[in-house]
């Protein structure tokens, strides 16, 4: 059962292997558009990488350097900056669709896509 204001999945993982699978999963997503994954992961990849989103949309080189601490791959950064934030700039927010797949055939998880709208 979980606690008031307690945010994010731990995933079955320590801080830093989650947090390499989350930049990863999100590098991947921006870089292809779409990935399939487990429910769980996708979620907590949503909300990395709507953050991502924003800071290429407000643009400046102080947002690019919070991105790229997030997200050190500069090509990653680099598409994020100059055609993602360009598609969503009318856009509020809202950048990714989850869609479920049903359940994996090897052990019952529960998968999704996500991907950009």
């Amino acid at each position: 059962m979980a606690s008031h204001r307690v945010k994010g999945r731990k995933l079955s993982r320590y801080k830093d292997q989650r947090t390499a699978l989350l930049r990863g999963l999100v590098a991947e997503l921006i870089i292809h558009e779409k990935i399939t994954t487990t429910l769980a992961k996708a979620k907590e990849t949503r909300v990395v990488a709507e953050k991502l989103i924003t800071h290429g949309k407000k643009g400046n080189l102080h947002h690019r350097r919070l991105a790229m601490a997030q997200l050190p791959r500069k090509r990653v950064v680099e598409k994020v900056f100059d055609d993602v934030a360009v598609r969503y700039a009318a856009r509020a927010g809202g950048y990714t669709r989850i869609i479920k797949l049903g359940p994996r055939l090897g052990d019952a998880a529960e998968m999704a896509v996500i991907e950009l709208v």
